[in-house]
């Protein structure tokens, strides 16, 4: 006797069974005594005028039953008979290490041969190759996506290693994507990986979604943020988003077709600083993989057409008391870009539109005489013992972890309270991390009437590599 596998949408109309056996000595004979047996069957699997609709696929083992014998192909003993629903895309048949390698997915009834056709043939675009894009294209390679596409133009840094598993030690320097390539094909051959090694804006976006089913968002800057769903939203592609700072991160699914989009929820980004990035506030490093791994989930239920997606709801984790919670989103109708009446029907200026033209910014500063100092100048005042203070702005936690000794620490957040440690009569260098808080002190102090204060370029990290290579960075 043959044995006919079923597809998990037919199963409810063959009592659940996932497979029949029949005596059927001819394919068409097979599948006559199938639907015999369960009649709700038929409408499925033949149209009106009795022949097998156009978009069920026929195998007989591993043959595609169209290039034998069509429905007159012989089955005997042991033979195998699959009914496949059409795939978009054109998906290939499974070899035989295929088929050992994704085992475990083929005896899921929620996904088997079928779900597993459709992995292979899905394209998927990470944005981001770091925190959150390493374990989403992990698991995605792992799971055996067809094509996995990969945006990223940074290059492996050590800081990296504590949350982006894609890279070790031996990777620092190295670009990420060569490095990410190298590992993901590694992990699975069968995997045809697509490097984008470039800038992701307005001019190259578009073309780039264009070739692929789902947008996996794992990008770290507001401006990107809303390219990404802008770009999502013209192509009518899912967007699977996620963020993270410190212990809490989001995750959702934004598709304008079906629900709402990145800008029904924030229909603005905050101003510019408001937010800190990873690097100035820093992150738990498990805390991407854990939302890496909710965004490749989402992804894949995307690609099977299975489960609940997370369409409509945004997902907030919180890693310190590991809590989850769950808001329901709603559509904006009055949304600029996936509305009925949308004002943004063209990709725009992104840096632009959420207020930092970074040349620019740093023009005006230097217009409008917000003085700098390179670290080099700051050495050679220190090496002269001129009469200056040095004020350091950062959180207590990072003064712990390096440190000018002479500064006077005021965290920038204690500014106002503090004015009075502090004349007007000074030489005064502000320095943080990385110059950006101290920025805004410099101004404050600027608006609260001090005229001698200058803002440390590129912050004690710069001092750390271009001065002191001995002291730690972070």
């Amino acid at each position: 006797m043959a044995r006919i596998h079923l597809p998990t949408p037919l199963r409810p109309f063959a009592d659940g069974a996932a497979s029949v056996e029949v005596a059927g000595a001819t394919v068409a004979a097979a599948l006559e005594e199938l639907v015999a047996r369960h009649p709700p069957l038929r409408k499925h699997l033949y149209d009106d005028a009795g022949k097998v609709r156009s978009f069920v696929n026929l195998y007989k083992n591993d043959e595609d039953v169209r290039y034998l014998e069509k429905e007159a192909t012989r089955l005997a003993d042991g033979d195998s008979l699959s009914i496949v629903p059409s795939i978009a895309g054109g998906a290939e048949d499974l070899s035989n290490e295929e088929i050992r390698r994704y085992s475990r997915h083929l005896i899921m009834p929620e996904v088997g041969i079928e779900g597993q056709r459709k992995l292979k043939a899905a394209r998927v675009l990470a944005i981001g190759a770091g925190g959150l894009g390493s374990p989403l294209a992990v698991y995605l390679a792992a799971a055996g996506v067809g094509t996995i596409g990969i945006v990223d133009n940074d290059v492996v840094d050590d800081s990296n290693l504590q949350r982006q598993i894609l890279y070790g030690a031996s990777d620092i320097g190295r670009p990420k994507l060569q490095a990410a390539a190298e590992r993901l094909r590694d992990m699975n051959p069968n995997v045809e990986v697509v490097p984008y090694e470039t800038r992701l804006d307005s001019s190259n976006a578009l073309e780039i979604f264009r070739e692929y089913d789902v947008i996996a968002d794992g990008t770290d800057n507001f401006p990107t943020r809303y390219l990404v769903n802008d770009a999502c939203v013209l192509t009518g592609k899912p967007n699977v988003y996620a963020s993270i700072f410190r212990f809490e991160g989001q995750a959702s699914v934004f598709w304008a077709e079906k629900g709402p989009c990145y800008r029904c929820l924030y229909t603005e980004p905050p101003p510019p600083g408001l937010v800190p990035s990873c690097a100035e506030g820093g992150v738990l490093g498990i805390l991407p993989g854990l939302l890496g791994v909710i965004q490749a989930t989402e992804t894949i239920k995307l690609v099977l057409g299975s489960g609940d997606s997370l369409i409509g709801r945004l997902l907030l984790v919180d890693a310190l008391s590991m809590r989850f919670r769950e808001l329901r989103l709603r559509k904006n109708p009055d949304c600029v870009v996936c509305g009925p009446n949308p004002t943004v029907t063209r990709l725009i200026d992104y840096e632009q539109f959420c207020g930092i033209p970074q040349e620019a910014a740093i023009a005006a500063a230097s217009a409008s005489g917000m003085p700098e100092i390179s670290v080099q100048d700051l050495k050679a005042m220190r090496d002269r013992r001129e009469d200056f203070v040095l004020v350091d702005v950062r959180e207590p936690h990072e003064f712990a972890i390096c440190a000018f000794p002479e500064s006077v620490k005021i965290p920038l957040g204690t500014l106002p309270q503090n004015l009075n440690r502090l004349s007007t009569a000074d030489e005064i260098v502000v320095h943080c991390k990385m110059g950006g808080r101290s920025a805004k002190a410099v101004q404050f102090l600027r608006d609260a009437g001090f005229r001698k204060v200058r803002n440390l370029a590129g912050g004690i990290d710069r001092w750390a590599q271009q001065i002191d290579p001995k002291m730690p960075r972070y």
